[in-house]
């Protein structure tokens, strides 16, 4: 198979599953090479509108490369996904009210809730008969570059790549916020940032945050481009800024896990 850049790319088996954690069983899907090899695990968070179409075409893509794909469905203690009715393009005149419905649920995901689910996420993952026994990356998009963030510094010796795009709610007021957690992160970690998304100010502090944690990192701006930038089925959509997002995290995740 070849993808668009030309690149011959491995085809891949898409199965759903059921993890279980302390607070129940979450549903998810996985996304891996179907040829027989173990591959290294890659833990995808979601944005808020969770899985869909769109989510599992990312995840198909990144595991043509070589890697495991997992994805939790992270609200699955109100039920299985969707948890909501969602468009086939999530489009400026539903989207509110999609975000009122959902970001209670954003909410309710304290730190506690996602260090259990984490922990429970990475050893499902590391347990899977198809990934290999390195160290594995963390991707998160919007919210769940949040997740992503949290669940490396909780487990600096299993997470050797973070990669976060269009990332929300990195730096906060608050005083778990995910910034003030990364007390040793030995993970490179590359942010891809719409405009506007950080302020000078704000993306500064994480950096010190991660220079401090030990972390090699990137905090880059994707030109152009709003929140959202990298979802095919919203009004955010940027085909140059997911081009960009796969040329930052592919050789991101090479180095870190494919490299050893």
């Amino acid at each position: 198979m070849i993808d668009n850049s030309g690149e011959a790319r491995l085809a891949t088996t898409t199965t759903t599953l059921t993890i279980p954690t302390p607070d129940g069983r979450a549903d998810a899907f996985a996304v891996f090479p179907d040829d027989g090899a173990r591959h290294p695990g890659v833990l995808l968070y979601t944005d808020a509108f969770g899985p869909r179409p769109v989510i599992r075409e990312l995840a198909r893509e990144l595991a043509g490369h070589g890697y495991y794909v997992l994805v939790p469905h992270l609200y699955y203690r109100e039920g299985p996904a969707p948890v909501a009715e969602l468009p086939e393009h999530i489009g400026e005149e539903v989207r509110p009210a999609l975000i009122a419905r959902l970001m209670p649920l954003v909410e309710a995901q304290t730190p506690e809730r996602i260090l259990r689910d984490a922990e429970a996420y990475l050893a499902f993952l590391t347990g899977r008969p198809e990934v290999d026994a390195g160290p594995v990356g963390v991707v998160g998009y919007c919210w769940g570059a949040a997740l992503a963030l949290r669940t490396a510094a909780a487990h600096p010796g299993r997470v050797a790549a973070v990669a976060g795009f269009h990332p929300g709610f990195l730096v906060t007021d608050a005083p778990d916020s995910p910034h003030r957690v990364l007390s040793e992160l030995p993970a490179e970690v590359h942010l891809g940032l719409a405009e506007g998304d950080m302020t000078p100010e704000a993306a500064a502090e994480l950096g010190r945050a991660l220079d401090a944690a030990g972390a090699a990192h990137t905090i880059e701006v994707y030109p152009g481009t709003v929140h959202g930038f990298t979802m095919a089925d919203t009004e955010a959509f940027d085909p140059a800024g997911l081009r960009r997002h796969w040329d930052r995290l592919l050789p991101l995740l090479g180095r870190a896990l494919s490299d050893g």
